[in-house]
C-alpha cells in the first residue's frame, strides 16, 4: 500500500428503493434541527445520506416533498410506536392515560424529530405557494382518536360529542404540550401528562 491509498471500505451495501428514501429522511430531520427548514439543503442532506445528490431529486420532486414525506413518515413512526406500547384491552379511560404518558416521554427520546416536525409543519408550502396547513399532516393519527373516542362511547364510558372535535382538540393539546416541555426542561413529562390527561378526561367522561 502507498501512503496515499485509503483503507478499503469494502462493498457498499445495496438498499431497496424504501431503505435509501428512510436513509434520506433520517438525513433531512438532522439537516433541519441543524439548520432549520429554509437553511436545510438537499446537497447536505444527500451527503450526510451518503448519497448522490441525483438520488434524492429520483425520489422526490423537490424540497417540499421530501420534507413533507419526511414529517408524514416520522409523524407515522412515532405514532405507532406509542400504540404499540398501549394495552388496547383496557378501558379507554386508562389507554387515555397511558398514551398521554408516553407522548410526552418522545420529548426525552425523540426530542430531533419533534423539533424537525415542528419545523417543517409550519414552514411547508403547496404548489401555489400558500402555507400548507399543519392538519393536512394529521388525519390518520385523527381517525385513530376518533376510532378510540368512538370505542369508549360504545362502551359508556365516555359521553356522547363529535368525535372528530374532540380529536383535533386532543391532539392540540399533545402538540402544545410537547412544545412546552420542549421549552422547559425543568418540567416533569410524566406529571404534565397525568394532570393534562385528566383535564381532558373531565370534558369526555360519561357522567357517574
Amino acid at each position: 500500500m502507498t501512503s496515499t491509498s485509503r483503507p478499503s471500505r469494502g462493498p457498499r451495501q445495496r438498499l431497496g428503493e424504501d431503505q435509501r428514501r428512510r436513509q434520506i429522511m433520517t438525513a433531512a430531520i438532522q439537516e433541519v434541527v441543524d439548520r432549520g427548514y429554509e437553511g436545510a439543503s438537499l446537497t447536505r442532506i444527500a451527503a450526510r445520506a451518503d448519497v448522490a445528490k441525483g438520488l434524492v431529486w429520483r425520489y422526490f420532486t423537490g424540497k417540499d416533498d421530501l420534507m413533507a414525506s419526511t414529517a408524514k413518515a416520522t409523524m407515522e413512526t412515532m405514532r405507532r410506536g406509542i400504540v404499540d406500547t398501549l394495552d388496547m384491552d383496557q378501558p379507554v379511560p386508562d389507554i387515555i392515560r397511558a398514551a398521554l404518558r408516553r407522548a410526552a416521554a418522545q420529548i426525552l427520546t425523540h426530542r430531533d424529530e419533534l423539533t424537525a416536525l415542528n419545523r417543517i409543519v409550519h414552514n411547508l408550502h403547496r404548489p401555489d405557494g400558500a402555507d400548507r396547513p399543519v392538519v393536512d399532516f394529521y388525519e390518520e393519527t385523527y381517525l385513530g382518536q376518533e376510532g378510540l373516542f368512538r370505542r369508549g362511547q360504545a362502551e359508556g364510558s365516555l359521553r356522547d360529542f363529535d368525535a372528530r372535535v374532540m380529536a383535533v382538540t386532543y391532539q392540540g393539546s399533545i402538540d402544545v404540550m410537547l412544545a412546552y416541555l420542549e421549552d422547559h426542561p425543568e418540567v416533569d413529562p410524566r406529571g404534565y401528562a397525568s394532570e393534562l390527561a385528566e383535564i381532558l378526561l373531565s370534558g369526555m367522561q360519561a357522567g357517574g
